[in-house]
């Protein structure tokens, strides 16, 4: 049984062919994007029954995306070893970033939006500038694969974290390891910083979520509450909650300021790879290797942090308990595992296909050799040549605007007929029951 202040799903989301391994809400609330396994990005419209948009481009799965603070830019890591800016409207428009000699893992916009950095299995962190597409900086130090890497809420460091089982901080002014916290059995999967830029978040293959104060370079909280490795984290805008998920099927909530889980969400079918909150953090989104995506309401930061608290307190009923969360007062939401989520807004949208691939021929590709790292002769390419003109591009905008609009109309016209068969099963009943009345007069 859950209550007001408990997460629920609001939209369920399908339209991947693989796994999806990443998520990312636009500012403005507008859209989602997600990349994933089938080499696709795909940009989903809140609006009801608007159409997806599917990005086609990278030449092998897309590990990663990150919307830009403005919402304009959309950013993508692939394994094809190049990331993407992409700008999210029906004429799929791209910039290649061609910088790394192995797969790109992740890729992070700075709280400015003037920079943006990737990470690489070549074991290093680029930062490139967004306005100029170029390449700024790169930070070498790691031993093994970087996984992830996080700008700070100011700027002026950046997180990463790999194989090599450590989580490294970088001055981005001076470039300079300024610290690097060890991890002893598990490598690490995902880093995020905390709000207030003090703290940092880690994630690890051996099931366990950290947080290490930067500021005394201590350890201040060790949760131990999935049973798979952690492939995604992210903090809550209030600071006071932080979001999980994990190859063991679960999202786990986790309430920072008491130091406990706080909800066990159940929803997916496979592995969780990817989670997030939005900018408000009214929302949070997940997805995983079962290709759905899930955006669920946070509810639970609606009201009042201590009021929240309270009212868990006074509720003494018993709840059920997942056998990996160990501190008591537990509050875990079940979905239907054979049912599966409830889609609250209907079919998932229907999906048009744009990129290079429908309006260029493909360029061979002009990356770096396996093994070279020339920081020197960074490579970018501008916007990809497309034989589209703009008449062309404006008339396909008007016709996907017709087609929503459309797509509207008969979902209106659905909800008309239902009504109408309704209120013809209603008469037919009443008159039944007249008939059933009269028949004993007669």
């Amino acid at each position: 049984m859950t209550s007001s202040d408990d997460p629920t799903l609001e939209r369920h989301f399908k339209g991947h062919r693989d796994a999806v391994t990443s998520v990312s809400f636009n500012p403005n609330m507008k859209q989602l994007a997600t990349g994933s396994m089938d080499s696709c990005l795909m940009v989903w419209h809140f609006r009801p029954q608007a159409r997806a948009y599917r990005f086609v481009g990278h030449k092998d799965a897309v590990l990663c995306v990150s919307f830009s603070p403005s919402g304009h830019l959309v950013a993508s890591a692939s394994r094809d070893k190049t990331v993407r800016l992409w700008i999210p409207s029906v004429k799929g428009e791209s910039t290649v970033f061609l910088a790394h000699s192995a797969s790109v893992r992740c890729v992070d916009f700075a709280s400015d939006g003037t920079s943006l950095l990737s990470a690489s299995d070549d074991k290093t962190v680029k930062v490139w500038t967004v306005h100029r597409q170029k390449f700024q900086f790169s930070l070498s130090g790691h031993s093994n694969w970087v996984r992830s890497a996080k700008f700070s809420p100011d700027g002026r460091l950046i997180a990463s974290g790999g194989d090599d089982k450590t989580v490294r901080l970088w001055d981005r002014q001076t470039k300079e390891n300024v610290h690097t916290f060890h991890e002893p059995s598990g490598m690490v999967n995902t880093v995020a910083f905390h709000p207030d830029g003090n703290c940092v978040g880690v994630g690890t293959t051996d099931n366990v979520v950290k947080i290490w104060d930067i500021r005394v370079n201590k350890l201040l909280q060790h949760y131990q509450v999935h049973s798979g490795p952690v492939n995604g984290i992210h903090f809550h805008p209030s600071g006071n909650y932080l979001l999980s998920g994990s190859t063991d099927k679960t999202l786990k909530v986790l309430d920072l300021l008491e130091g406990r889980p706080f909800y066990t969400l159940h929803g997916h079918k496979g592995p969780v790879m990817g989670v997030t909150f939005s900018p408000t953090g009214e929302f949070f989104a997940s997805v995983g290797l079962d290709e759905q995506v899930l955006v669920w309401k946070t509810n639970f930061d609606s009201v009042d942090y201590r009021e929240v608290l309270q009212a868990k307190r006074m509720k003494h009923t018993p709840v059920k308990r997942h056998e990996h969360d160990l501190p008591p007062n537990r509050t875990t939401l079940e979905l239907d595992p054979v049912n599966g989520p409830k889609d609250m807004f209907g079919r998932s949208p229907n999906v048009l296909n744009v990129g290079p691939a429908l309006f260029a021929q493909p360029r061979p590709s002009q990356g770096l050799a396996a093994g070279s790292h020339d920081d020197k002769t960074p490579l970018t390419k501008p916007l990809e040549p497309m034989t589209i003109p703009p008449p062309l591009a404006s008339t396909l905008e008007h016709i996907v605007g017709q087609l929503d609009i459309l797509t509207q109309t008969v979902s209106i016209l659905e909800e008309r007929l239902t009504i109408t068969e309704n209120k013809l099963k209603e008469c037919l009943d009443n008159q039944q029951k007249i008939n059933v009345q009269i028949a004993p007069t007669q």
